[in-house]
């Protein structure tokens, strides 16, 4: 479980408890609910990283809800864009492995993470990941209920594919920027897991 979750839930516990004490139980209730409601929301399950060369994983657990080829200052790339619900694990892992090459914060506002322009325009922190000759970046794009961002890794870090990175915390969106010659291995309306699902391959990677 991510420590957030103890602080939250722990917190709401004692609260509980205080309630109990100078009221009675019912009132207590709620807070009790809210704080399994928090251990809950921040569990932290332990995936089986898929081995390979080439394999770019899905940073975070949700719904695809976009496959599009955009166009970038290095060029075409394809992104693959997917919604955090409050019902899904929110830890973030790294899609590839290797160096990162790059941590951008950028202020924003907090649209609904399904609406297209929360890529641009909503809070988020893009990350570039360099190994094995190509780069992958992705986004932590806060949404509508997201108010913290939360990335642990420095610049030039070190980092294993599937590595845990950070979090967003409530709903929010992670969009996935790949290189035009990947080959797509998800498609809208597919649900993925943060490490465990993989996204796209780099040709060559598969016989």
């Amino acid at each position: 479980m991510v420590k957030d979750g103890y602080f939250y839930g722990v917190g709401l516990l004692i609260a509980a408890g205080l309630v109990y004490w100078f009221t009675s139980w019912p009132f207590a209730l709620a807070p009790v609910l809210l704080a399994a409601f928090f251990l809950w929301f921040f569990r932290d399950p332990e995936r089986e990283i898929p081995a390979g060369a080439g394999l770019i994983v899905s940073p975070g657990d949700g719904l695809v809800t976009e496959t599009v080829r955009i166009e970038t200052p290095e060029g075409p790339k394809q992104r693959i864009s997917i919604f955090l619900s409050v019902f899904n694990v929110h830890v973030n892992r790294s899609p590839i492995g290797g160096t990162i090459t790059a941590v951008r914060y950028q202020k924003g506002l907090y649209l609904n993470a399904m609406n297209p322009a929360s890529a641009e325009q909503n809070e988020q922190n893009s990350v570039t990941v360099t190994g094995d000759g190509y780069a992958v970046t992705f986004k932590q794009i806060a949404g509508l209920l997201a108010r913290r961002i939360v990335f642990v890794p420095v610049e030039g870090a070190k980092i294993g594919r599937g590595e845990r990175v950070g979090l967003i915390k409530f709903g929010s969106r992670v969009d996935v920027i790949v290189p035009a010659e990947a080959v797509l291995e998800v498609k809208p309306k597919m649900r993925v897991k943060g490490g465990a699902s993989v996204l796209a391959v780099m040709p060559g990677a598969r016989s």
